[in-house]
């Protein structure tokens, strides 16, 4: 993919600014922009409370767009997981971003050095997570081949160092080897070393509200730990950076982390708002829609056209909007082109054929990923009107 290189917006796309949602095609993305402003708000709000910074992720939305809205409300930059994920960013105007992810391939590195020295052009910062010393000597290869083309020293990057708190995927083990990478990394003058990257999937999602808590506090532990090995060899360690959606109050409150990683707050899945909220955790309200339409209808069922092609699985079906008890429907699977729709709760109709409905997907971060725009609504889903389109300028950013 080419990142620069953006599929004109339909005109279809470009006509619906300023109709009603009712002029909306289906299925198709909607962003609640009232909703997300609030959200946005809220998080802005946490990070002043705790004064800890916010970098939120960009995987999760994957547009420039939104990524510049987060900054100007006080994000220090984003988070994103791929190479052309932030070559995406820097090419929609987002010149603070961390790789917070491992990069082995020599190609990919090459990229992300030119992006380094890029975003220094801009008067941004260009960061990336490494686990092991092959990573670093690879990076630092890249970047020096940066410099000689450039004829400059000028670009440095950062480089945190991953420890795995318990997610059991990237990352070093907490203490001794982390200490190991630290000095490897300084030995190199267009590295720097800016701290660590402790990222806690797991516990993003587990429903209890102890049992998160439990999880962070051994995370928060084992970042004390290294960090404390660290620093006896005379070697400050400037930042503690991770936390998600599900757990982040724990990590801003903890005194350990200085910057926040969370991103799917802005939209509000389906499955974080099915775990137990924590009190201190702000209350989030979904922000991300599937329009769909009921195109078949009987007894007992209605069939609607938004199969799994217009949102993810991966965390479980979709919910289906309810604006009041009689219209509580449960989604079943029904392929990749339909949903099936029961009654649920009190209710006991079937919607009838033409009826728009509203889905709250499972999982935001790979739904976005299916569509090349979101239709931004204002007024809400009843009778609010198109306010903006919002494109999704890192789809299938995957290298």
């Amino acid at each position: 993919m080419n990142p620069t290189t953006k599929t004109p917006l339909s005109d279809y796309l470009r006509h619906l600014v300023g109709q009603s949602v009712n002029a909306i095609d289906t299925p198709a993305l909607v962003v609640d922009i009232d909703a997300m402003l609030r959200n946005l708000g809220r998080m802005a709000e946490l990070a002043r409370k705790h004064d800890v910074r916010w970098r939120p992720h960009a995987k999760m939305h994957k547009s420039a767009t939104l990524a510049k809205l987060q900054i100007q409300a006080g994000a220090v930059g984003v988070c994103v997981q791929k190479t052309a994920e932030a070559e995406a960013m820097v090419a929609g105007g987002v010149y603070n971003v961390f790789i917070s992810n491992e990069v082995i391939a020599q190609s990919k590195l090459s990229r992300v050095a030119a992006l380094a020295h890029r975003v220094v052009g801009e008067h941004g910062q260009l960061a990336i997570a490494v686990d092991s010393p092959e990573g670093i000597s690879r990076l630092a290869v890249a970047m020096n081949e940066a410099r000689a083309g450039t004829g400059t020293a000028a670009a440095v990057i950062d480089v945190f160092i991953e420890i795995d708190v318990g997610q059991g995927r990237c990352g070093v083990a907490p203490g001794k080897a982390a200490v190991a990478l630290v000095h490897e990394i300084r030995k190199h003058p267009a590295l720097r070393f800016a701290g660590l990257h402790a990222y806690h999937g797991k516990a993003q999602h587990l429903r209890s509200a102890r049992q998160r808590r439990e999880m962070i506090a051994m995370a928060v532990d084992d970042i004390v730990y290294t960090r404390k090995l660290i620093e006896a060899e005379g070697i400050p360690v400037d930042l503690i950076t991770g936390a998600g959606t599900g757990s982040m109050v724990l990590e801003a409150s903890s005194g350990v982390y200085g910057e926040l990683q969370a991103g799917s707050f802005l939209f509000m899945d389906a499955d974080y708002a099915a775990n137990e909220r924590d009190p201190a955790q702000p209350q989030f309200e979904h922000a991300l829609f599937v329009k769909t339409q009921v195109i078949s209808s009987r007894d007992d069922h209605a069939v609607c056209d938004a199969g799994h092609k217009s949102h993810a699985i991966d965390s479980g079906l979709p919910k289906v909007h309810a604006f009041d008890a009689e219209s509580e429907l449960e989604f079943f699977n029904g392929g990749d082109e339909h949903g099936i729709l029961k009654p649920a709760g009190a209710s006991r109709r079937v919607p009838a054929i033409g009826r728009m409905l509203w889905l709250i997907p499972g999982h935001c971060d790979p739904t976005v990923n299916l569509h090349d725009a979101m239709i931004g609504v204002t007024g809400g889903l009843r009778n609010g009107i198109v306010d903006r389109i919002i494109r999704v300028d890192a789809r299938g950013a995957l290298t």
